[in-house]
């Protein structure tokens, strides 16, 4: 029994995201199939849904709220107004509202469903194997079983992170919701780099991405302090050591935080929009 057991869950929008979250709760026996509408406008990703699934599917958001414990809102951010707009002041009085939707507030999201009980969420693409990071908050409506609810959906595709002020959805969104994004960009050159040198792109890649996911693994098992993890495989006049001062040289960490920064600002403003 958990707090989803017999609950209506219903999501609006039934993408990459929508579909992993459905694919947890699932897997994770935390629902069944039958307690699951998913609405969208695509009648292809409808079928494959249904199918893949087996919950029900509609074009019809109304119809896919009606009667729902939990609503999922699964959109994307620009197509809030027009979403919104006819399933105001429908969902029922004990629902409860979460979006992942980015840039998208909590002010926004209530005042577009004339809904109190909101949660907003962060995920990012490794949700979609399992292992997606999740930051969350909630408007004060949101009661003790609902956040119980928020943090079960979320957790059942990876970690999840609950911050007590908005505000810090923003930063997550420049950490984990674009991290992907850069992790990929350094994978990418890492290969391109071991192809220079000689390596055919298959080995090259292989190298890479066995290297950096048994490093991430070595990191998180690890109670050391990740400067400390760095120091280790350094030796003095070393291969390493010659590494990284290129990197430092090249200015590497300063990109990092600007990249961060940059993606943070942005989130900023695309939320004032």
């Amino acid at each position: 029994m958990t707090q989803l057991t017999n609950q209506k869950i219903s999501f609006i929008g039934s993408g990459n995201m929508a579909e992993a979250m459905l694919a947890g709760l699932l897997a994770k026996r935390l629902v069944e199939p039958a307690q699951v509408v998913a609405a969208d406008v695509m009648a292809s990703q409808r079928a494959h849904i249904h199918h893949t699934y087996g919950v029900a599917t509609t074009a019809d958001n109304s119809a896919a709220i009606a009667g729902a414990d939990v609503v999922i809102l699964a959109i994307k951010p620009q197509a809030l107004a027009a979403v919104a707009e006819p399933l105001r002041g429908q969902l029922a009085p004990h629902a409860l509202l979460l979006s992942i939707l980015a840039g998208t507030s909590l002010g926004q999201l209530s005042a577009a469903f004339g809904h109190s009980a909101v949660v907003r969420a962060m995920p990012n693409t490794p949700a979609q194997i399992g292992l997606g990071m999740s930051v969350w908050t909630g408007t004060a409506a949101v009661s003790p079983t609902q956040h119980s609810q928020g943090q079960t959906i979320l957790s059942s595709f990876g970690q999840e992170l609950f911050v007590a002020e908005e505000k810090y959805l923003d930063m997550a969104t420049a950490i984990n919701g674009s991290g992907p994004g850069y992790v990929f960009l350094m994978l990418e050159a890492m290969v391109d780099a071991g192809v220079q040198l000689g390596f055919g792109r298959e080995v090259a890649n292989q190298l890479v991405l066995q290297t950096v996911m048994g490093s991430v693994q070595y990191a998180i098992a690890s109670d050391k302090h990740l400067a400390e993890l760095r120091n280790r495989v350094t030796s003095p006049g070393g291969t390493t050591a010659a590494g990284l001062h290129a990197l430092e040289e090249a200015g590497v960490r300063a990109a990092f935080a600007n990249a961060i920064r940059a993606a943070y600002e942005r989130s900023v403003e695309l939320s004032k929009k």
